[in-house]
């Protein structure tokens, strides 16, 4: 028997922390099947439960009484908070936190307060269904691996493809349109490592844009980044450090982000 389990059940993966005495380990699962789920918390035989997510209704009804559904954004709240610890570092109050699944979530987090203040349906979605129509493969891990060795300038159309240089108040190697450069009909047939890349580029630009602009009137500061998306992704991982920094902003990644929401499920069912 374990002390608590804390499981964050979404559209593409199911991350599962388990707590026992003063270690807490982590584990992911399949979506869109409750059964693992079940099964695992039949042989942990956890004292407590907590859930959140969009399958957490279904694993609810499965496991029973014994279960506390959690608010998905108190649950990464609380998740961010835990794991900045376990890092050393302190969570930097308020502070934007952005949770990049499926799609993407914006939360203002500033102390027990927790509010989702905006997103886009870009995420970890759109990488896989590009991935799938345009790499023939939706593996994200492959996706991942592509992308880092990849340069998304063969295939985005940069400022410098327009303009020469003094013509206008931009910086030349900032992307003009994602995808653009195929158009002009000019050079090699992409690779595929490009194409991974500049999959990259088009959701790491604008949810680092859309969190600049969310930060703004707030006067936030810090930007803290978690999710399955990022895991195993340098590639994402650059742009939004390279954007968010470019807007005045101070871009944190937590090391295991992608267990924030059940790290943060665990913590509050077992308080």
């Amino acid at each position: 028997m374990v002390d608590a389990v804390g499981i964050d059940s979404g559209a593409s993966l199911t991350k599962v922390a388990i707590r026992s005495g003063n270690e807490t380990l982590h584990r992911v699962l399949p979506a869109g099947d409750a059964g693992p789920a079940e099964k695992l918390v039949g042989e942990l035989a956890p004292r407590r439960i907590g859930l959140t997510g969009g399958g957490a209704p279904e694993l609810a009804r499965r496991l029973g009484n014994g279960a506390l559904r959690v608010n998905e954004f108190a649950a990464w709240g609380a998740g961010a908070a835990v794991l900045l610890g376990a890092e050393g570092r302190e969570a930097p109050h308020p502070f934007l936190l952005v949770s990049l699944g499926t799609g993407t979530s914006v939360m203002l987090a500033d102390r027990l307060s927790v509010n989702r203040v905006g997103g886009t349906a870009l995420g970890g979605g759109t990488v896989m269904g590009l991935g799938a129509l345009l790499l023939g493969s939706a593996n994200f891990d492959e996706i991942c691996a592509l992308a880092a060795r990849g340069d998304r300038r063969h295939i985005d159309m940069l400022v410098s493809d327009i303009y020469r240089p003094g013509e206008i108040a931009l910086t030349g190697d900032l992307t003009a349109a994602n995808f653009g450069k195929p158009s002009l009909g000019r050079g090699a047939k992409p690779k595929p490592e490009d194409i991974a890349a500049a999959i990259m580029g088009l959701v790491g630009e604008n949810v680092a844009l859309i969190c600049a602009g969310l930060a703004a009137p707030h006067g936030i500061r810090h930007v803290v980044f978690g999710g399955s998306t990022l895991r195993e992704n340098p590639a994402l991982r650059g742009v939004l450090h390279e954007i968010t920094s470019a807007f005045g902003r101070d871009p944190v990644f937590l090391e295991r982000g992608e267990y924030a929401g059940a790290v943060g499920a665990l913590e509050l069912a077992a308080a």
